[in-house]
């Protein structure tokens, strides 16, 4: 019932049961680690900081056709994802209990940085990735789901969101990323978007790098990326913006310099 992987990531494994585990609830295991295998995230995975497991939900149902879904109740198009099957393949994860359970759905409440900090400091976490017209509610409410979306938009299935969500948080554990700066200069931390960067050459088709880039003059370095990052969250997410001036009035001089 778990996918072909990895020694160091199948459930057994010593190296497993240290590491931060992410159990995916899926009607396509063969679509993980995918992506997760490869960069930071495939390294860190090889050496043993997190483990993944992909669980087929269809190896659950227990007629000869392994049926996963049915018909809505009250008609509607398209089908929704039996209780009782989900319900079984959650029985089978070890301790789900222990780590938070999420339901992948454009109805959940958003993923933000706040939330990915926090999944980094539990142990796991379990996912379950919906397809067709959803899950059954009562199985969601049974187990008490955490409903997470990535944004106000539909994909075909959870397991894009999945691969999404691991990414953000494997990046925050210890050991993952070498420098630990970069984690806390990058965007929502603070809660601002990133200021731009530039490197080689310094003239790119008569385009140049700010001068203040230039000065080694590290104090007016710092005052032009946090003017730049308060420019480019007031112009791009109000939302963020408007939420960064109720946090702290004193953090707006920067901006004035901008006009906004």
């Amino acid at each position: 019932m778990v996918a072909n992987m990895p020694q160091e990531m199948k459930s057994g494994s010593a190296i497993a049961n240290r590491a931060w585990r992410a159990t995916v609830m899926t009607l396509f295991p063969e679509m993980f680690p995918g992506s997760l295998g490869q960069s930071l995230a495939g390294k860190a995975l090889d050496e043993g900081i997190w483990a993944i497991e992909a669980m087929d939900i269809r190896s659950f149902a227990e007629d000869k056709h392994q049926t996963v879904d049915d018909t809505p109740f009250g008609g509607g198009a398209g089908m929704v994802m039996r209780a009782d099957v989900i319900d079984a393949a959650l029985k089978s994860v070890a301790k789900p209990k222990n780590r938070p359970i999420i339901y992948l759905t454009p109805r959940g409440k958003p993923l933000d940085q706040k939330r990915v900090k926090e999944l980094s400091a539990e142990p796991g976490v379990v996912l379950l990735c919906g397809r067709y017209e959803g899950v059954d509610d009562r199985v969601i409410n049974a187990w008490d789901m955490e409903e997470i979306s990535l944004g106000d938009f539909v994909l075909s299935g959870g397991e894009p969101a999945a691969l999404s969500l691991i990414d953000a948080v494997v990046r925050l554990l210890p050991g993952v990323v070498g420098n630990e700066k970069t984690s806390v200069e990058e965007s929502f931390e603070g809660g601002l978007l990133e200021y731009p960067h530039y490197t080689r050459p310094q003239v790119w088709k008569e385009r140049e790098v700010p001068e203040v880039l230039l000065s080694g003059h590290h104090e007016k370095v710092k005052v032009w990326r946090q003017a730049e990052a308060e420019k480019i969250t007031a112009e791009r997410r109000p939302d963020l913006w408007e939420k960064y001036k109720v946090k702290d009035g004193t953090k707006l001089s920067n901006i004035k310099n901008f006009g906004i």
